[in-house]
């Protein structure tokens, strides 16, 4: 290990180097006046691109009627896009009408004895993200009252 002292001086150097670089890149990026306004405009095009991906805009849950239409038109085009094998979408629907559905655990019971398993594998790993999905649209909702 004769040159293992002056590698390792070098390699701590580059990193600090690195890390010095990274942090005036943050402090330049983040001084710049438009920063925050291109971040705002970055963010409401991601959600617009979200919500033409598939995933349907959830109705008022308070309003029970709308919530109802709501989950039966889910139901209908996700069997319908599952019939046609465009699986993802259809679980993308499948997800959404199990979101605001009052009882979830039959659906899912039903959906887990009249589907495929690796389709109801993926329905099961896209709930997660669904059920964040109305928790920030009910605290949009409370925002918005406020």
């Amino acid at each position: 290990m004769i040159g293992g002292k002056p590698s390792a001086i070098a390699a701590g150097v580059c990193g600090a180097l690195l890390i010095g670089y990274c942090i005036y890149f943050d402090r330049k990026r983040r001084s710049d006046p438009n920063f925050k306004t291109r971040l705002r405009e970055r963010r409401k095009t991601q959600r617009a691109a979200q919500d033409k991906s598939g995933l349907a805009q959830l109705p008022d849950l308070k309003d029970a009627g709308a919530v109802q239409k709501f989950f039966l038109d889910e139901i209908q085009l996700g069997e319908e896009l599952l019939a046609q094998g465009d699986y993802e979408k259809g679980v993308d629907h499948l997800t959404n009408a199990i979101a605001v559905c009052g009882q979830p655990q039959q659906l899912l019971q039903v959906l887990q004895q009249t589907l495929p398993a690796p389709v109801f594998q993926m329905l099961l790993t896209k709930l997660p993200s669904i059920s964040q999905r109305i928790v920030s649209s009910q605290s949009l909702e409370e925002d918005d009252v406020e």
